[in-house]
Formats: structure tokens, sequence, C-alpha cells
């Protein structure tokens, strides 16, 4: 299976793994590049020093590409990204930043670029910074999204038919129908974040796991959009969120009710009254905990099927 994307990063099928704080750790990004994909270590939710490891780590579990997901808005950027250039990464993801501040650097080293945008507007710019391909993330995916609510398959068409660079669908896509949908609108891969989530190599707790597998249609909702917009399961913390907004709470108040550690208290320690869960809209669809490699095999063959159908009506 052959197009921009697999081209573009050396790999077998055009998904790619999401980079997800918590979550997306060396046993995943290696089980997802070993099955055809692309993994990604988040490196949002690690220090600089737990970061090396879990590139090492990767590198000795899988001769395949992987890369790294860089979220701008954390601490020890510089630091970060010498470590990237120092552990020889070929890909790097970036995201919640100006695409400017490091495309130029990194691509100077080498490295395909990639950011995550959600709206026309941010993709004609992260083209114009130098990046390699996009990511267009719509309203329906987990973690932190755009302010805008634009849909995915609203976006995708959008983002398509103004740039010239390969195009990667994310957000409320985690089976091969999703993708295939993406694709006929235009997407040259897709990105899947929350159906990585539950899958045995997952770093995610396994509460968060079991509860993203009971979760229905509407059990997520996108809040705090004034500190950054982030999509939540709904409980305690979220309920507690929700209440201040009753008051018409300032910036301060958010966040000194957010506080700190509230992601790693709930996706990565398993507190599901006072954490925050951060998952997709598809939680809806997510029915099991399977190894990753199952998962990918599974998309791509009800992918192919889909398509196949489709063709021969």
């Amino acid at each position: 299976m052959r197009n921009k994307i697999t081209d573009l990063f050396k790999i077998d099928y055009p998904i790619v793994q999401g980079g997800m704080i918590w979550v997306s750790g060396w046993k995943l990004a290696s089980a997802v590049s070993n099955a055809g994909g692309l993994g990604l270590i988040g490196a949002g939710s690690m220090y600089p020093k737990v970061l090396r490891e879990h590139i090492q780590k990767c590198k000795k579990a899988t001769n395949k590409p992987f890369g790294v997901n860089v979220p701008m808005l954390y601490p020890d950027i510089e630091i970060i990204m010498d470590i990237i250039i120092e552990e020889g990464i070929k890909i790097v993801f970036t995201s919640a930043g100006n695409p400017k501040t490091w495309t130029s650097f990194l691509k100077k080293k080498g490295i395909t670029v990639v950011h995550v945008v959600s709206s026309v507007k941010f993709a004609l710019k992260a083209e114009a910074a130098g990046v390699d391909a996009v990511v267009c993330e719509g309203f329906e995916a987990g973690g932190h999204n755009g302010r805008e609510e634009t849909t995915t398959f609203t976006l995708i068409p959008m983002v398509e038919e103004e740039v010239s660079i390969p195009v990667i669908a994310a957000g409320g896509i985690g089976s091969g129908r999703g993708m295939l949908a993406a694709m006929v609108l235009g997407a040259d891969g897709v990105q899947i974040g929350s159906r990585f989530v539950a899958t045995e190599e997952s770093s995610a707790h396994q509460n968060f796991k079991n509860t993203i597998v009971d979760a229905k249609d509407g059990d997520t909702h996108l809040t705090l959009k004034e500190l950054a917009p982030v999509r939540l399961l709904k409980n305690k913390f979220y309920r507690e969120v929700q209440e201040l907004y009753q008051q018409n709470p300032s910036k301060e108040k958010l966040k000194e009710l957010l506080g700190r550690a509230r992601a790693k208290k709930g996706m990565f320690e398993g507190d599901l009254a006072d954490g925050e869960l951060e998952i997709g809209q598809i939680a809806g669809l997510i029915h099991d905990i399977k190894p990753a490699k199952v998962v990918l095999e599974g998309i791509i063959e009800e992918y192919n099927s889909c398509k196949a159908l489709i063709c021969s009506a």
C-alpha cells in the first residue's frame, strides 16, 4: 500500500499512531512501527532524561522508522530538541506552537517535520514554514484540541484544497471505515490516537483503558478553552470544572482548579475521579483492549474490504 505518506516515512501503511502524553511510550511506538505503521513517542509527558531512555529502548525494539511528537507549549523544549538530534531521530511531529520556531532547525538536520493544525489558516502557515506534511486534527479528537471546533471531515477537504503538501487526517478515526472515509475526502494518511490508548502496549493505566472501553457517545466534552482546549471524559473533575464555569471564572481560577499533573493522575496513575481523562469521541466505538499489531492489522483489513466493496458496487 504505497502513497505519499508511506513514501515520506518509509512505512508499509499510511497510519500514524498519535504521540499522546502519558500513553505513547517506547512499547506502543515500537509495536506500531513493527506492524507497519509509524509509531510516535509522546515527549509531552516526559522529562528530557526519560525521553532519551524511551528513544533508546525504541531503537532496540524496532528497526523500522519511528518518530517523536513534541508539543511546543511544554518546558525544556531546547533540551528536548537537542536529545532528538543527538539520538538521530529522523521524524518529528510538532504541535501547540508556531511551526516557524523549529522547522528550519530540524530540516537542516535532515529531519522530516510534520505539524499538527486545526484550521486552513494554520495549515497554510505550517506549509509556509517548510513542514513536509500536516496533521489536520478535527474537533472530535482527544487531548488538546483546536478552538475552531471544525470537524475532521469538514477540515480535511478544506485543507487539501489549499495546500500542496501531504495531509494526514486526525480526530474521530479509529477504524478501517473511518480511514477510508478520510482518504476519500482527500487525506493521504491518518493519525490515530484514542484507539491505540486501549492497547496492551499503551502506558495508560488499566483503569483508564477500562473506562475508555465502557465509554458511550456523549461521554466526552471539549472544555477549558480559556487555557488550552481539551476533550475529557465526564468524571468528578470534569463536573467540578463545569460547576466553576457557572461562576464565570477567571483564567486564574481555572488554572487553580486544574492544578498540576491532572493528566498524569488520571491517565497514567488511574485516578478516575480527580484525574484529567483525555480521550476522543471515537471512544464510543472502542469495545476492547488488544495488542497494537492486532488493532493496526484490523484497521487495514477493514479498510481494504470496505474499499473493495465500494469499488465493486
